[in-house]
């Protein structure tokens, strides 16, 4: 018995290696490549359109001949809607988003309101344009870009007098171009190649300018200071000029 089971044991001992030899060898297999991390970036020039909505709010005060205040007529909100265009530039540096930007638009913020000094006058303000030259600061969290922007402001203004009983233009003035600064801030997303939509807002900053009016037959009318801010909530979208994506490793 002790014969055979020494017997047995040097068999298996005899039999494991060639058995493990004859094993297939581990087949070798590659290791998946990393993955690439596609960042997208905002350089290159753009053309956009925009619209949305806009008030401008105007107080009219009624002053002699040397501007001096006789008294205030009132106040009251040029509201309308707005549609137009935009064209810039931008540069990226790691996060930071730099660029400069042209925007024109066409407009119809209009309003009135009764003077409180004559009430059988009627006091209207439009605006039938405005532009913005502006600068912009951002920061892009990848497709996604936060900024502000600041410059210059410029409008095109129209007002006019009529009388409330008969509902006729008594007095009116020549339009009015008036400059002024804008700040404003805004969000973009860039949801294609080269594409991207987003939201803005801008504060109009257009001070105050006396104007004379003058009748239907060109006689003195009189002289009013309007003072002028504007808030402009817009939608945009834009294409841009340059490289969509880069892929880092």
């Amino acid at each position: 018995m002790k014969k055979v089971f020494l017997s047995t044991v040097a068999l298996i001992a005899f039999a494991a290696p060639a058995a493990a030899a004859d094993l297939a060898a581990r087949p070798y297999t590659k290791a998946p490549p990393a993955p690439v991390a596609v960042v997208y970036d905002w350089s290159g020039f753009y053309i956009g359109a925009n619209g949305g909505w806009g008030t401008s709010r105007k107080c009219w005060d009624f002053v002699d001949v040397a501007g001096a205040f006789v008294g205030a007529e009132g106040c009251h909100d040029a509201d309308g809607g707005t549609v137009g265009g935009q064209i810039g530039y931008r540069w990226q540096a790691g996060t930071w988003v730099f660029g400069i930007e042209g925007q024109g638009n066409w407009a119809d913020f209009q309003g009135s309101n009764v003077s409180l000094i004559d009430p059988t006058l009627r006091n209207e303000s439009r605006i039938d344009a405005f532009g913005l030259i502006t600068g912009q600061v951002g920061y892009a969290a990848n497709n996604v870009l936060f900024y502000v922007k600041g410059g210059a402001a410029v409008t095109a203004d129209r007002y006019r007098i009529f009388d409330v009983p008969t509902g006729l233009a008594v007095g009116t003035t020549g339009d009015d171009t008036r400059w002024g600064a804008v700040v404003g801030a805004g969000i973009e997303f860039g949801f294609a190649p080269n594409w991207s939509v987003g939201v803005e807002y801008n504060h109009l900053f257009m001070q105050d300018r006396t104007h004379t009016f003058v009748d239907t037959t060109g006689a003195f009318f009189g002289n009013d200071r309007i003072s002028q801010d504007v808030d402009i909530v817009t939608a945009r979208i834009n294409y841009r000029f340059g490289g969509p994506v880069i892929a880092r490793y």
